[in-house]
């Protein structure tokens, strides 16, 4: 996919037409992306972009309270340099905010057609906890069955928290164990049975199995917005 710097908009030689050239060939690519149901990485570099427009136009002074955690501490100091330099400029500043209106609408409007997805996505799904779930939930396995629900791929998942801003987030890593055909003699009881027989780590796992009828490309759309269904799912048991 056609990559932007995280400061694109203000690089080189500072033009509307050249820059929303520039965009266009970007979301371009990403809209065709969304139309083959794939979502991830493109919403969320989508997002990420929007963000660093967005904090970039309000102030300066705001840059690291906005910006997401991609940037690093030197990406900042060269967002900040470029704003100081635009901004003694009156012609060039106008010209920057041109683009960088013009720039947040288009992609505000392909993020959009993003989380539409993402939402029909997310109501097509269905968490049910595996067996008995113990109390300590923040380390199990999930089962993703998708389209054919016959078959499922099992993932073991580690939930963690941080804290950003006085807010406190739950992220989840996963990694991919093995696909499942299930049956009447393999169910996801029996598959659950076998992990706890076969991995020691974790004696006492939660277990949950998440099942749409969706056959949308999995590493891309499903996994991911399983992963954040998930999260909320745990998070809001746990409440």
């Amino acid at each position: 996919m056609k990559q932007l710097s995280e400061t694109w908009f203000a690089e080189g030689y500072i033009d509307f037409e050249l820059k929303k050239y520039t965009l266009l060939a970007y979301l371009q690519e990403i809209n065709k992306y969304f139309s083959a149901n794939k979502l991830y990485p493109q919403l969320a570099d989508a997002i990420f972009h929007y963000n660093n427009l967005v904090a970039f136009r309000e102030n300066k002074k705001f840059l690291e309270e906005h910006f997401p955690k991609k940037l690093t501490g030197l990406q900042m100091q060269k967002l900040q340099l470029l704003y100081e330099q635009i901004i003694a400029d009156t012609g060039m500043m106008q010209e920057l905010e041109n683009i960088i209106n013009y720039s947040a609408g288009k992609i505000k409007t392909t993020i959009h057609n993003g989380t539409e997805i993402y939402e029909f996505v997310e109501e097509k799904i269905t968490i049910t906890p595996v067996g008995i779930i113990p109390l300590d939930i923040q380390e199990g396995y999930f089962f993703l069955s998708a389209g054919n629900i016959k078959s499922t791929r099992v993932y073991q998942y580690r939930l963690s928290i941080f804290e950003k801003h006085d807010e406190i987030y739950r992220s989840m890593k996963t990694a991919y164990i093995d696909i499942w055909q299930r049956n009447m003699a393999h169910t996801y009881e029996h598959i659950k049975s076998e992990l706890i027989r076969h991995r020691n780590e974790l004696p006492n796992p939660a277990v949950y199995s998440i099942e749409t009828g969706l056959s949308f490309p999995v590493d891309e759309t499903l996994l991911p917005i399983a992963k954040r269904s998930l999260v909320k799912y745990i998070t809001a048991q746990a409440a």
